[in-house]
This record gives structure tokens, sequence and C-alpha cells, in this order.
């Protein structure tokens, strides 16, 4: 399944006002899961820290961005995406919002190039689309100032991608892994050069359940026929309540296996 177009139409839709654009990102918000994750992450390290930088590694929407810029108030953020479309869209919608201390700009992680200049780097479901994962997690390393945080969500390869055998595809086309191994990620951050890491399971039962029905089915739906946007609000008003009561059972509970991961990562 091929999941930018289907990502690229509904940016279209909400694009249209800065009313629209914010009304998307609370769905967003509460529709992800990985959103819900996140931001318990975060809320813990703002319990603790006040980033003066932020590195938004692979900002897609800018949804994350935007989190983080009402969570930090006086941070600067620096986005980075390789769809320039996408940077200037978010670059415009973050002037008309009138926050001058955000700036996305078009970049490959890969190619990174920045030297201790942020206490805190976020990196939400893009490491399963780089191939040279290790030379990335070298370079946002790099970038991090001493005691700074990293913050990856990724998928597993307990079932991410709904890969569940051996030989089956990536539900998403764009993926270049199905999912990492928890031990895996581990072991290639410490070989970046962090000190700390620790990965946590996401996407338990309630999770996987709450997936199919918010995401799975309604881009399956999708794929098949753009008419789908006329069923997809009435879909949302049968099953996001449902969905949102999964998302939070699946934030407070500790799992033992899952097809997410949310991995944090200290320099």
């Amino acid at each position: 399944m091929q999941y930018d177009p289907i990502k690229k139409s509904l940016g279209n839709v909400f694009n249209r006002s800065v009313f629209l654009r914010k009304l998307f990102y609370r769905l967003l918000d509460w529709l992800l899961l990985r959103a819900w994750h996140i931001r318990k992450q975060l809320r813990l390290y703002s319990k603790i820290y006040s980033p003066v930088k932020i590195l938004d590694a692979g900002s897609g929407f800018g949804q994350y961005t935007y989190r983080m810029s009402r969570l930090f108030p006086n941070a600067e953020i620096l986005a980075v995406d390789l769809k320039q479309e996408q940077v200037d869209d978010c670059n415009r919608f973050f002037k008309e919002h009138g926050n001058n201390k955000v700036r996305f700009e078009t970049g490959d992680l890969t190619q990174l190039n920045k030297t201790e200049e942020f206490e805190l780097v976020l990196c939400v479901d893009v490491m399963e689309h780089i191939e040279e994962d290790e030379k990335v997690f070298s370079n946002m390393c790099r970038a991090l100032k001493p005691g700074g945080w990293l913050l990856i969500s990724t998928p597993s390869d307990r079932g991410g991608s709904d890969v569940k055998e051996e030989g089956e595809s990536s539900f998403i086309e764009e993926h270049v892994r199905d999912g990492y191994n928890a031990g895996d990620i581990e072991n290639k951050l410490r070989i970046a050069g962090f000190s700390h890491v620790e990965v946590n399971y996401s996407y338990g039962t309630p999770g996987k359940i709450s997936w199919q029905l918010s995401m799975k089915y309604p881009i399956l739906m999708l794929g098949k026929s753009k008419l789908f946007f006329i069923v997809l609000p009435f879909w949302y008003l049968l099953f996001f309540p449902f969905c949102l009561v999964l998302n939070y059972f699946d934030v407070q509970m500790k799992h033992n296996s899952g097809t997410g991961l949310v991995v944090k990562a200290v320099k």
C-alpha cells in the first residue's frame, strides 16, 4: 500500500486554513496511538528539562513540531524533512500562526551535520524508511548536547508494518524494514554513542486493535477509491470513541510485546 499519496490527499483537505490545520493536528493527536506515547514521554521530559533548541527529525505534517512548540514555547525548533512541498507548507502554516521560533528545512538525515546544538531530538515513524540507520543514529547523537535526549517511535519486529510471518511484505510499501528488534536498536544506539538507552514496546493488544480500526482499514478503503473520503467521517464517528479507550489503555499498560517501539536514548 502506497501511504504517501493518501497522506497528501488528507493534507490538501486540511491545509485550506489555519483553523482546519489545527483541527487536523488535534485529530492526529488523539487518533494516532504513537502520538499518545510520544505525548507521554514529552510530558515526562518537560517536568525535568526546559530545552533551548529542539530538532524534529523527519517532521512530516508538522504535528509533533506544533505540539512541542506549545509544550516548550521558549524553545527554538528546527524541523527537517525530505519533501520540499511539505517543508514549504509547514513554514507557511507556522508563519500564519505567528510562531517565529519554528523553522522547517529540507534535509536528509543521513547528511545531518550538526554538532552539540540540541537538548532534544524527536524522530517519529522515520527510521523504518531509512536504509542507512546507523549513520542517522550517529548523526543525531552528534547533534545532541551531552545529556541530551533522543525520542524515537518506530515499528517493532513483532508484527510492525503488519508483517506477521517471514516473507510477508510491509503494509506500508515505503518502509525499507518491517520493524526493529528491541535489542538490535538498543545496540545500534549504543554504538552510535548514547550512554543510556531504554526500549519499550507499544501497540500491545489494545493498540493493535485501535490501529486496525483507526488506520489500517480506512487506509485500505481510501486505497481502493477516493470515494471512501465520503464514508470516512461516518466510520470515525462510529469507531473513534472506542479507539480513544483502546489508546488510553495501551499507554497505561506495560507491554511484554507489541508491534511498536518507543525508544529513549540519552547522550
